[in-house]
């Protein structure tokens, strides 16, 4: 979930959106990591979109904060488009990274997944803005997979976890450090369509669930 602004003397549309952490798992560096990843890899396009007849380039401005001792009250009465609400544990039913639906502003991510280059951050980051898997998940033949696309998704064999196993067997489906965030991806946001109060308008909904640790039922 992010808020969006619109600053037409300079020609760009940010999207702000703040990384709230807790959960035993969680420390700075890992909100850090989260952060950083989903700003750098969804500015990575360079993407424009027309609004009102003006240009804009698309920038998202990504802030973070860990906060261990972040209640359930704070996040079930939270009212800021930008905050976002995120649990890291070492253990999670499942055992992936999830969020609470297509357009939200919370989630329960797996340690193991937020290795430095992961893109778990920037593809759950997506959800949160609205965007689902993509339908087809068969990539082969058609080059780098975009952002969306989930673990399982089959890719040509440099994409793979290993290049040398057939596609489809274990180590023959993508590697998730290969996803990229595509222009596509973000005319997929359709900001254009948001319902903009003044120069501003809210891209996705609040969901305000508080994640229990998942440690006592795995």
């Amino acid at each position: 979930m992010g808020e969006v602004e619109i600053h037409a003397g300079e020609n760009v549309l940010q999207i702000y959106a703040h990384i709230i952490t807790y959960g035993n798992a969680a420390d700075e560096l890992f909100t850090d990591r989260i952060s950083k990843e989903i700003e750098l890899m969804w500015n990575e396009p360079g993407a424009t979109i027309r609004i009102k007849d003006q240009l804009l380039l698309v920038k998202f401005n990504i802030s973070s904060e860990w906060k261990p001792e972040l209640t359930q009250m704070e996040v079930v009465s939270s009212t800021d488009p930008r905050n976002n609400f995120f649990r890291i544990e070492h253990k999670a039913i499942g055992n992936i990274s999830f969020v609470d639906g297509l357009g939200c502003n919370t989630g329960y991510f797996l340690a193991e997944n937020l290795y430095d280059g992961s893109t778990t951050a920037a593809h759950e980051f997506g959800h949160t803005l609205g965007l689902d898997h993509p339908a087809d998940i068969d990539l082969r033949g058609k080059g780098q997979p975009s952002i969306m696309y989930p673990r399982g998704t089959l890719v040509d064999p440099e994409f793979q976890y290993d290049p040398n196993v057939p596609a489809g067997l274990a180590g023959g489906t993508m590697h998730p450090k290969f996803r990229k965030v595509s222009i596509d991806d973000i005319r997929a946001l359709k900001i254009h369509k948001l319902k903009f109060n003044g120069q501003t308008a809210i891209l996705g909904d609040f969901t305000n669930q508080f994640h229990p640790d998942h440690g006592h039922w795995v």
